[in-house]
């Protein structure tokens, strides 16, 4: 297999934006802009395809970003210009860009620039500030309604292969299998991934199997989020899955050693935890049986699908639900 490429092809473009632009790594005083860089980047296309737009306060975005600067201060970075308004610090971020490293695979968790500085080169520009050069399996979740950028990914070896759908509602009538006889939920409340070696020893174990690699940090976020956590075990006592759900609706990470107890674990954690209003599951492709139970039980499709993209399998996503596109 050839190996992909891992360093942008130069253009004139970019060398232009290079030029008037700054780059440098983001601080925590850069995350509110940045946020606002994600929800006017976003917004402004999701409005030419009728799409709701993202409101001003969002408290998770701005979790995740404090998390992935936590996590890998190194993998994100800033495009800032001069304030024309001589604004706090004399600049005014335009664009940024955030990736993760675990184990082998590199993630793009975000690639965002301000509508007004786009198509200039500016995101082929950050992105070469922190692409690795190691042969690491390079991977992101992209916007279906955004061919510019999936060109962009492609051309590194991140092809478009799988739909992400994002999957709204709360069961309204039958439609998951019951886990199977003899197969008990474990509570472990939250946080327990960081208070208790042992439920930590169990989920490495299992991300190691499904995904290739561990996340501890990544987990511990989902303590801050107030997820909720499960052990899945047979009678025998042997761990057979996981799952994390919280009263505000988020579900995932879900994974299960079988492929066909993922959508009876997905099940539990809908009746387990009642969410404040509607529950929110991420589901890939490959997933099939805990997408079509879950549209059974009266949930919807919200908005377009997302598209992994890798340059290598990495990930058995018929055992896994994310915890969003934005981390895996």
């Amino acid at each position: 297999m050839t190996k992909p490429a891992t360093r942008l092809p130069p253009r004139d473009n970019d060398r232009q934006t290079r030029d008037a632009v700054q780059f440098r790594p983001a601080r925590r005083d850069d995350l509110r802009a940045c946020r606002e860089v994600w929800r006017e980047s976003l917004n402004d296309y999701m409005g030419r395809v009728n799409e709701p737009l993202i409101p001003i306060e969002a408290e998770s975005i701005t979790r995740l970003h404090e998390h992935l600067l936590s996590t890998d201060p190194d993998r994100f970075v800033v495009a800032t210009r001069p304030a024309v308004d001589g604004g706090e610090g004399g600049e005014r971020i335009v664009g940024f860009t955030s990736a993760v490293r675990r184990g082998d695979l590199w993630f793009l968790s975000m690639l965002f620039i301000r509508p007004d500085e786009q198509g200039a080169g500016l995101g082929r520009a950050l992105l070469a500030r922190i692409l690795p050069t190691d042969g690491a399996v390079l991977a992101t979740a992209t916007d279906t309604a955004q061919p510019i950028s999936n060109a962009l990914y492609a051309s590194l070896g991140m092809v478009p292969r799988m739909p992400v759908f994002s999957v709204i509602g709360r069961p309204a009538r039958h439609g998951f299998e019951p886990l199977p006889s003899g197969v008990v939920a474990q509570a472990l409340g939250i946080g327990a991934y960081d208070r208790e070696a042992a439920v930590a020893a169990i989920v490495d174990a299992i991300d190691r199997e499904l995904l290739g690699f561990i996340r501890p940090r990544d987990h511990g976020l989902m303590g801050l989020e107030g997820r909720e956590g499960f052990l899945y075990r047979r009678p025998d006592g042997a761990v057979v899955g996981y799952g994390f759900a919280s009263q505000a609706g988020r579900v995932g990470p879900v994974a299960a050693r079988d492929e066909a107890m993922l959508a009876p674990i997905l099940g539990h954690l809908l009746d387990a935890v009642e969410p404040h209003g509607a529950s929110a599951v991420w589901v890939a492709g490959a997933a099939g049986g805990p997408l079509v139970q879950l549209l059974r039980a009266g949930f919807r499709l919200e908005g377009f699908p997302v598209l992994l993209c890798w340059s290598r399998p990495f990930a058995d996503f018929s055992r896994y639900l994310p915890i969003s596109p934005g981390l895996l």
